[in-house]
């Protein structure tokens, strides 16, 4: 075997070796040095040092065999496991990973100018016995040995010293124990990449689909039995002892027993291929604790470094995760965590002095609700500062003061998310540059998924994550519209019924039924998606009751066809986004199938109703109104959406309003406007991206669009202009005279 091919099975046992150091010198940090909890890493640094050996790397040998010696003077009761003392173990942690991630061609290189480190390192792990448990000591010795920082691969998390003797204590991965070491030991793993993987998932749901075709082809066979059996029948009385019956009788058996066979065999299939299918879709599935194995290593070395105590727990650690989401969620969620710390978590005296246990608690939990993955990041902190926050956003002219005033918790926390805004006047390592929040709502975003934000003063805060749980696989129902099958996640279906037309009530136009003592909107289907309504009137009205957040509307459909598991496609990259569609697939008989979106679904009825339109109304005819011209005002404030809209309408405008450019978008298919006034920042499709395929429509590339943002920089107005925008607003010089003016000469008057 080469020495590239070693070098490749080296990093798999640094990876695994190591993984089991840091969580286990982290959690004996607090908690008893038994030899149960101490024996697995002495297996781990032993395996290290063979593992090195066999590739002639000495100085990660000795490194290895330091920490094997000082781990068994642990379990032995004559060296105490002090954070100090723990800080240099984890330092050798750091230095193997970090040499394991180097390319094979620059390893020589690489060694030559660390061997003095490692010799340093080296010493200080054979006399850990000196070192002392105070900060200065440790600060002082760990600076005579840099250890190179890992990338973002390493598993291994910071190689930074400690600064402090605050304790850390990490609960989330305890120490593992003989019989946990051993159940925890990986299965036998062949390494295969994410798009290998779909494809075969893709021939795994084909197959399945084939599987399920030939149930036609049984269907057919048993209709020719019937056949034969009335022609057998007919020949009876016709011909009573016959030889054409004779043969007939004996065509009838052999088919008989071809139909059990197929019968047979059509079962197997159908159950092989499902059984395929499934194994191959929870190949994509990992567990959470697989992407936040890093964490307790970072929490414990950042309290360390800020002198805080700190007690962190994950929650949840076997909850599946789509394996792509799982490796997004690293970043987002380690900027959480070192906000917590940093902006929540007070230093101990602060917390005695207010009453609270001096050790901080921080808690990553994960789990499926409502079908979706719902991730918390919570402490027990200080909680968000809302009258400095209000003084940040209104000192960068983000908004008046009195509007600030105005505003709800959740409009003033979405200017957390803003890039730049930091409640920090001093900038530091950690905190200060207003990028990190940044960063978690646009991977959130991407994935199409939300972010959101409580806080109590004095108490905590809490972020919550909400994100599809996988990309591969929906249960849904299908449903027939126009004579095509589409589906609905089961997840969001609150309800399906099946209404008399005499149970429906109208109000203002707009169709309605109670249900359990609730009013719930009737709207059809074919309304929302731009379908011929239906040449006839059923009788019967079926429909699917969608639920959102307490909200809940009835989608009517022309029929049910039954609930399916869907391997989900996504669409073709050419047609963009299209209105209330978020995906493809393809049902067991072979059909495509579009999967709906539900959030676009309920924007758009909200926008709708918003706008007065008579949404789901049973009889079309409607007076029309007179021609006045309509704007739709997309943002994701409701206290800047509404002051918008109050102002437009004030002036004679017709106004729709939609919550982010996902629902901007769809509003402008079913109505006609005149001009779009839009903010930049917003979840799910941000304003410069409305801009863009507002401008790539041939039916809207002529339709005025103005941006009205908090981002006053130079940069983010051309950015703006060269997407496609007519104008650009700051809201930081937002006056009510500059926004009509600017309309007025976008567009003209209320009134054509």
């Amino acid at each position: 075997m080469s020495d590239f091919a070693l070098l490749d099975l080296f990093r798999e046992e640094v990876e695994a070796h190591t993984g089991v150091l840091t969580a286990g010198l982290i959690a004996l940090e607090t908690g008893p040095a038994d030899s149960g909890r101490i024996e697995p890493l002495m297996r781990a640094a032993h395996s290290l040092k063979g593992a090195a050996r066999v590739l002639g790397l000495d100085a990660a040998v000795g490194i290895a065999h330091a920490m094997e010696d000082a781990l068994l003077a642990a379990k032995e009761g004559r060296l105490a496991l002090t954070p100090a003392r723990v800080d240099v173990l984890l330092e050798g942690v750091d230095w193997i990973v970090v040499l394991a991630q180097v390319d094979e061609p620059d390893l020589p290189a690489w060694l030559a100018t660390q061997a003095d480190a490692a010799e340093n390192l080296e010493r200080r792990l054979r006399h850990l016995d000196q070192v002392a448990a105070t900060a200065a000591s440790n600060s002082a010795t760990a600076a005579a040995t840099p250890v190179p920082e890992p990338t973002a691969e390493s598993k291994g998390g910071g190689a930074e010293a400690a600064l402090s003797d605050a304790e850390t204590e990490a609960a989330a991965v305890p120490a593992p124990g003989p019989e946990a070491a051993a159940a925890a030991a990986p299965d036998r793993a062949v390494k295969i990449s994410a798009e290998v993987l779909n494809r075969i998932i893709s021939l795994a749901s084909e197959s399945l689909v084939d599987a399920h075709r030939m149930e036609d082809t049984l269907a057919g066979l048993e209709a020719t039995r019937r056949g034969l059996d009335r022609l057998a029948a007919v020949l009876t009385k016709e011909e009573p002892s016959g030889g054409a019956l004779r043969l007939l009788e004996e065509i009838r058996g052999r088919l008989g027993r071809t139909l059990e066979a197929l019968d047979a065999h059509l079962r197997r299939a159908a159950s092989t291929a499902e059984s395929q299918f499934r194994e191959v879709v929870a190949g994509r599935m990992r567990p959470f604790e697989e992407g936040a194995r890093s964490f307790p290593r970072q929490v414990r070395d950042l309290a360390r470094e800020l002198g805080k105590q700190v007690h962190f727990e994950i929650g949840g650690g076997a909850t599946l995760v789509d394996r792509d989401i799982l490796a997004k969620l690293e970043a987002p969620l380690g900027h959480l965590l070192r906000n917590a710390l940093d902006h929540g978590l007070e230093q101990p005296e602060e917390r005695r002095a207010a009453g609270k246990p001096e050790r901080g608690s921080l808690r990553l939990e994960a789990r499926h609700h409502a079908g979706l993955l719902l991730i918390t990041v919570s402490d027990d902190g200080r909680g968000v500062d809302r009258e400095r926050l209000r003084r940040k956003i209104v000192e960068r002219n983000l908004t008046t003061a009195a509007l600030a005033m105005q505003m709800t918790d959740t409009e003033l926390f979405d200017f957390l998310f803003l890039p730049g805004l930091s409640t920090r006047d001093v900038t530091s390592r950690v905190s200060g540059r207003g990028v990190g929040l940044d960063v978690v709502q646009s991977m959130v975003h991407a994935e199409g998924g939300s972010v959101s934000v409580e806080s109590r003063s004095g108490r905590g805060t809490v972020f919550r994550l909400q994100l599809p749980v996988t990309r591969s696989v929906v249960r849904a129902l299908l449903v027939r519209l126009g004579g095509e099958p589409y589906a609905f996640p089961l997840a969001r279906i609150g309800r399906l019924v099946v209404l008399d037309p005499a149970e429906l009530k109208a109000i203002e136009g707009r169709s309605y039924f109670i249900a359990d003592g609730a009013n719930i909107a009737l709207v059809a289907a074919r309304e929302l998606l731009g379908m011929d309504p239906p040449d006839a009137v059923a009788d019967r009205v079926p429909a699917v009751v969608l639920t959102n957040q307490g909200e809940s509307y009835a989608i009517e459909v022309d029929g049910f066809l039954g609930e399916s598991e869907l391997v989900v496609r996504p669409m073709d990259a050419r047609f963009g986004k299209v209105p209330h569609v978020s995906a493809v697939s393809v049902a067991e008989d072979g059909m495509p199938v579009l999967i709906l979106d539900v959030d676009d679904l309920f924007r758009s009825i909200a926008s709708m109703l918003s706008g007065g339109l008579a949404v789901g109304r049973r009889n079309r005819a409607a007076p029309e109104r007179r021609r006045v011209r309509r704007i739709l005002v997309v943002d994701d404030s409701i206290t800047v959406r509404e002051l918008e809209r109050r102002l437009l309408e004030n002036h004679g405008y017709e106004v729709d309003v939609a919550v982010d450019g996902m629902e901007g978008w769809n509003a402008l298919a079913p109505g006609r406007y005149d001009l779009v006034v839009s903010d930049i920042d917003m979840p799910r499709m941000n304003g410069i991206e409305l801009v863009r395929r507002i401008r790539a429509d041939a039916r809207f590339e002529r339709l005025p669009v103005m941006i009205v943002s908090y981002k006053d920089r130079e940069e983010d107005r051309m950015a703006g202009l060269e997407a496609g925008a007519d104008h650009y607003l700051a809201k930081s010089g937002f006056r009510d005279d500059t926004l009509i003016r600017a309309v007025q000469e976008l567009i003209g008057e209320a009134t054509v």
